[in-house]
Parts: C-alpha cells; structure tokens; sequence
C-alpha cells in the first residue's frame, strides 16, 4: 500500500467486531514501529501498557470518553467494542515534557495497524487519575493517549468540508460516519 492510501484509509474508527481478537504479537509489532519512530532530541521518554485480554480491555473502556461529537452516543455497545489497546504513557525519569512523541508513535502504530487490516482510534479523553488507579501506573508515568485497535466495523468517508461549514463528523441513517476536512487550497497560506 502507497502512503497516501494508507494515510486517506487510516480513520479514526470507533465500532470495532469485538470477536475478531488482536493478538499480543501485533500490539508488540506496533509499538516496535512507535519505537523506530522519531522523538525529539532522541530522548525516547514513551512506554507503553498492552491490552489485549477482555477483563483488561473492560477496564481501560471504562475510563475513556468517545465520540464528542456525537452527543447522544455513549460510545461502542459491547461487541462493537476495541480488541486490544496500547496505552501510550510518558516516563518523567527521562524527561519532564513529552513533545510531539505520543501523536508521532500513535501514528506510526495507527498506519501500522492499518497495513495489517485493522484499524483504530487515538483516545485524549481519558479520566487518567482512575485509570491510573485501576491498572496501578506509578506516579512517574503521565497517561498521554490510548490508542484502540481493531478489526473495524464502520465505514468512515471523507467529505469536503464546505465553505463556512462545520468541521464536526456526523453519522447518516445508515450509521456512515462522515469527517469533513479542509481542502488544500484552505490551509496552504500564499505568502
């Protein structure tokens, strides 16, 4: 797959089939791909927690928030729910701030994912202080991002967003999910 396909068929997916299992050798592939990456002044501060078991999987689900957008959708219903999750988290031994590195490494694992079939969803929305308590991550590590992987069961498209329209994604009838996105003659400045 060429990059730009790659890049256009990475969404951020959220209905997942739940039944269709990522093994813990693809979420260690993936983050092998995090860690080839790049990270400011080479520093490498990121570690990472692995997720692929259901009672693991019930746990970080609980403490994530989905879809803002969608106000009236809760988030995935059981069975339409991530397989596996990698928890992006910044050691403060190796430095204090974190940069760009977890959205570098979440996109080198979400392009990752997608190459073998899957796909997945970079999660901000986090009610760290819980989660921290609930999978007992020392005090040094920030929760930076939690990235959902998984077998997806949505269609997500691309729309042009129209002049002086909303950039918020939206879901038709069918349960489509639509993502507008700027045109390249809107974000490239003429100076």
């Amino acid at each position: 797959m060429i990059v730009y396909d790659l890049v256009k068929k990475n969404r951020s997916y959220r209905r997942f089939d739940e039944n269709s299992p990522v093994g813990p050798e693809v979420l260690e592939e993936l983050v092998d791909l995090a860690r080839l990456s790049a990270s400011a002044a080479n520093l490498q501060p990121l570690k990472y927690i692995l997720s692929c078991e259901p009672k693991k999987n019930r746990l970080i689900f609980s403490h994530l928030g989905w879809a803002a957008y969608l106000k009236d959708w809760p988030g995935p219903a059981e069975g339409q729910r991530p397989s596996a999750y990698i928890v992006i988290l910044g050691d403060t031994s190796v430095s204090k701030t974190f940069g760009c590195d977890h959205g570098i490494a979440a996109q080198s694992i979400l392009l990752g994912a997608v190459e073998r079939g899957l796909g997945g969803c970079m999660i901000a929305s986090i009610q760290r202080s819980r989660m921290r308590d609930a999978l007992n991550i020392p005090a040094r590590f920030e929760i930076l991002l939690v990235v959902a992987i998984g077998r997806p069961m949505e269609e997500v498209v691309i729309e042009d967003l129209e002049p002086g329209g909303s950039v918020e994604y939206w879901r038709d009838d069918r349960g489509t999910h639509h993502v507008p996105k700027r045109g390249l003659g809107d974000i490239i400045l003429p100076l």
